[in-house]
């Protein structure tokens, strides 16, 4: 798909929460970099284990592990192929059916290792009492994630623990990022939970004094005791990342720290105190950059004030509360980040770029949803960090076919199939031309011959001979529209840039996708992580890749590319929000079944049911929503007052609308909840 450059920077924030930057004496502050995540984990195996396994996972690519064309997998013949290197290899992980497979109760380094292809790059010093596991792609200058649990006890025991058996270790040269006491005062916050504890960014030389210097003058609350560490070759400064309320009259939110990190020596591990791991990677995974990193929060806008005070971040894109409703939960988000100033000359470059930060930040404005219920849970928090890569389709064609081979790994977030497309009466004839009674018998006849089910969703493997056999004496020459609409909303978004097979594997794989001017976005969210049981709250990871449009300049030369080409996903932001209570409520009426309850199966079937009719009616004001936004922004890139003015307010009528819908489906949720409570009372 090669497309032309196009830059849209959508800011819609009001005057109000725009005072505070007003106010403040824009002077430079350091350019922070992305670096890492740390998590905190119940338990990490020893590195002997995981390497025995990436051993396992190395053996089965080579061997071929049932690769077919268009990177899938012929999962029959790689199943088979997995169980005969027990022989060889043994059984390094936990042995389950993989249609027995869950995400929940998982080991996360394993999940990561298999379902991603990562591996296990540095760990810890063995005389310390937690163990540090540091994950990296095959570019180890890409993500980092790492993971440190305690060597005896978990988060969970460790949050019920008596103090002293929280004191820090006692010896001289201990390193301060590893110790207990982190993980004692992460989990006695977090509920007991596992999470992502840290958000850890790269500094540059000599910069720690003046961010640790902005701290104590407008945040001190904020700072931690340490101050700023020193190591032979690294300096360290960890800060709290949230207030507990509001700005500055709050105490410290004290669950989740800002790392950040200055080494005069890249080539060193991550951090003091670890070291470096033999990796070999399988040679079929992809690498991966951080994009952005997504906190739930009790006060957005003073947390965007904290970053804004220290680091000179900014408001990039704001959500507001029209668009981002489902039912009667309602959140509002605001995209942060810094500005480096940088433009990237290649595909590639922007593919790898990590100075670029990107902080969205969510708040709930309801007591509904799963902002809310993550932030009473677990309180503030990561809620879910993406990842740059190269082939989105590859990645989760290799996660999803793993996982069936070997029973672990990733599983991904189930999106309603009408956000792809549907086909009713009223669409067969708007595109074919029939009149409406005769399309509304083409819809018997598809139905009839499980082409299209009872919810309008046109079979993925249906034929050309199968439709047209099933609408002989009807119709002819339908084929085409009939099948094009397992995937018609994309159509009207991306036309012919696409062919079938590529509709059908974003389809198949369940991505989302989204357009910004002539930028393409494709998203997918896994299961959550780091969950012990299922229902409860957890993070969440997000993988995507931007393809960034190129042409040349009026001189035949490339144009560069700016880093977040592609947005932030307008239109999917919603369907996220809408399809994680679609999950969740597909779950609880799954385990009503279980229980023979009949009554709350109904209830949740309603509920489905209504936030699946709330995508589908939200979809077509997104897409104006979306084009008015990047007709604005080019009429702006170019001058035009005038014609960003109309753009501008046919983006008004648009969050209008959506306002409306989202209005209406309070209701229609209010509804359906007060009448299960009556029917409760009755019983």
């Amino acid at each position: 798909l090669v497309l032309c450059f196009s830059v849209v920077n959508l800011l819609l924030l009001n005057s109000v929460e725009n005072n505070w930057l007003e106010a403040m004496p824009q002077a430079p502050l350091p350019q922070v970099r992305f670096s890492h995540l740390h998590v905190y984990c119940d338990h990490v195996r020893p590195v002997a284990e995981y390497k025995q396994l990436e051993r396992k996972l190395n053996d089965f690519a080579t061997r071929g592990a049932g690769l077919q064309k268009d990177n899938a997998f012929d999962t029959r013949a790689g199943r088979s192929s997995w169980l005969q290197l027990r022989e060889t290899h043994g059984d390094p992980i936990v042995a389950v059916e993989p249609e027995n497979y869950k995400s929940s109760g998982q080991d996360v380094v394993e999940q990561i290792i298999v379902g991603l292809g990562w591996r296990v790059t540095a760990a810890s010093q063995e005389e310390l009492a937690t163990q540090t596991l540091l994950l990296t792609s095959e570019d180890q200058d890409g993500v980092k994630f790492l993971f440190t649990a305690h060597k005896e006890h978990s988060l969970d025991e460790l949050a019920r623990a008596e103090p002293d058996s929280k004191r820090p270790r006692s010896e001289s040269a201990r390193f301060d990022h590893l110790d207990t006491e982190h993980l004692a005062r992460f989990a006695s916050y977090h509920n007991g939970r596992q999470g992502i504890a840290v958000l850890g960014f790269a500094a540059p030389r000599g910069s720690l004094e003046v961010i640790y210097g902005k701290y104590k003058e407008l945040h001190p609350k904020l700072l931690l005791p340490s101050g700023i560490r020193s190591y032979a070759d690294t300096k360290i400064l960890e800060v709290f990342a949230y207030y507990g309320g509001e700005v500055r009259s709050s105490d410290a939110d004290v669950g989740t720290l800002i790392r950040f990190v200055e080494s005069q020596d890249t080539s060193l591990p991550l951090l003091p105190g670890m070291k470096h791991v033999d990796a070999q990677f399988d040679g079929i995974s992809q690498s991966a950059y951080c994009d952005h990193w997504v906190s739930n929060v009790f006060s957005r806008t003073g947390f965007l004030q904290t970053l804004q005070e220290t680091l000179g971040f900014t408001p990039k894109v704001d959500f507001n509360a029209g668009v981002v409703a489902a039912g009667e939960a309602q959140i509002e988000s605001t995209v942060t980040g810094n500005s480096p100033d940088v433009s990237l000359a290649s595909r590639t470059a922007a593919l790898k770029d990590q100075s670029q930060v990107y902080l969205p930040i969510n708040n709930a404005l309801s007591e509904v949803g799963h902002v809310h219920v993550f932030l009473k849970e677990l309180g503030q928090g990561i809620q879910h960090v993406a990842s740059r890569v190269s082939d989105l389709g590859a990645l989760i064609q290799r996660a999803n076919d793993y996982r069936e081979m070997t029973g672990a790994g990733l599983s991904f977030l189930k999106i309603p199939m009408s956000y792809y497309g549907y086909l009713t009466a009223k669409h067969l004839a708007q595109d074919s031309g029939l009149d409406e009674a005769t399309a509304d018998k083409c819809i018997r006849a598809l139905k009839k011959a499980n082409i299209v089910d009872s919810k309008n969703i046109v079979d993925l493997d249906a034929t050309r001979e199968a439709v047209a056999k099933a609408l002989e004496g009807l119709a002819e020459g339908l084929e085409e529209h009939v099948l094009r609409a397992r995937y018609g909303n994309l159509y009207s978004l991306l036309c012919d840039h696409l062919d079938e097979a590529a509709y059908l594997r974003i389809v198949r794989n369940n991505i989302l996708v989204d357009i910004q001017g002539e930028d393409l976005l494709l998203q997918i969210f896994t299961s959550k992580v780091l969950q012990r049981k299922d229902g409860e709250e957890a993070p969440f990871l997000e993988f995507i890749q931007r393809l960034c449009s190129t042409c040349t300049d009026e001189k035949g030369c490339p144009q560069r590319i700016r880093p977040g080409c592609g947005g932030f996903g307008i239109r999917n932001f919603l369907t996220l929000f809408l399809s994680i209570e679609v999950s969740k409520a597909s779950a609880a009426r799954a385990e009503a079944e279980k229980r023979g309850d009949a009554r709350s199966m109904d209830f949740e079937n309603q509920r489905v049911e209504a936030f699946t009719a709330q995508l589908d009616e939200s979809n077509p004001i997104l897409t104006a929503i979306s084009d008015a936004m990047t007709g604005e922004g080019l009429a702006l890139e170019r001058g035009d007052h005038l014609e960003a003015s109309r753009w501008s307010e046919q983006k008004a009528k648009g969050n209008q609308a959506l306002q409306n819908v989202s209005a209406k489906y309070k209701e229609i949720m209010k509804e359906i909840r007060e009448a299960e409570a009556k029917s409760a009372e009755l019983q």
